[in-house]
């Protein structure tokens, strides 16, 4: 991001969109404090515009806020860590089921194009990009499921598996490992239900188990250096 982009937004919409990429790429790690007037600042907006994407982001499960303390990054316990992993896998199993049934044609290939922008990613050496994208492709999943309600939840486990791995994970390089992905993908060429729906199982399987979940230090990085940079 640079500081073109990242000083001047005109509504709350594009902070939140911001705030939220920077966490998702690891840049914005979780506890870290949003002070209104030093994010007002950032982004040249009032800090009621602020507030409103503060409390969007909250809504989300992104941000903490806290009486008399402010806003900061959310930031998951070991205990909540594993209920995000374990309620993903109540969820996408069956999403990715449901989804093998359903793919059309348009579906495969946009979830090549993304598998794709994944790769690019690793290549590119941008690991938090790849991670977001690697997210996406599970939301995406559960949009071709065609089940709104379950999509929503997804898609918010996912945005919380973010801060998860940002705190938990101990082989970041490996994010979510292509072949389990190129996997799923020939299963909904095939309409391939009880592999999708395994394998699905076993990748998110594989993503637990490359979780430390033990307490980790804290990083000391500003915030005006995150968001310009």
């Amino acid at each position: 991001m640079n500081d073109s982009v990242s000083t001047r937004v005109s509504s709350a919409e594009e902070i939140v969109t911001h705030l939220t990429e920077a966490v998702h790429d690891h840049r914005m790690q979780p506890g870290m404090k949003l002070s209104e007037d030093e994010v007002g600042e950032i982004f040249g907006v009032s800090r009621t515009v602020v507030r409103q994407a503060l409390r969007s982001m909250a809504h989300e499960g992104l941000v903490s806020l806290e009486r008399n303390r402010g806003a900061y990054v959310a930031k998951p316990t070991i205990k909540e860590a594993r209920e995000v992993f374990e309620a993903r896998a109540l969820l996408e199993p069956k999403t990715a089921r449901a989804a093998a049934e359903r793919a059309t044609s348009a579906d495969i290939a946009r979830l090549e194009d993304h598998i794709a922008r994944e790769h690019a990613a690793l290549a590119g050496d941008e690991a938090g990009l790849a991670l977001r994208l690697s997210g996406e492709f599970h939301c995406d999943i559960a949009r071709i499921a065609d089940q709104k309600t379950i999509e929503a939840f997804v898609c918010q486990l996912v945005s919380r598996s973010s801060l998860v791995i940002a705190l938990y994970w101990r082989r970041r390089n490996a994010l979510c490992e292509s072949h389990a992905h190129h996997a799923l993908l020939d299963a909904f060429r095939r309409q391939d239900a009880d592999s999708a729906e395994e394998l699905m199982k076993g990748h998110l399987l594989d993503l637990v188990s490359q979780l430390d979940l033990r307490e980790q230090p804290a990083t000391n990085v500003s915030l005006r250096d995150v968001l310009t940079r």
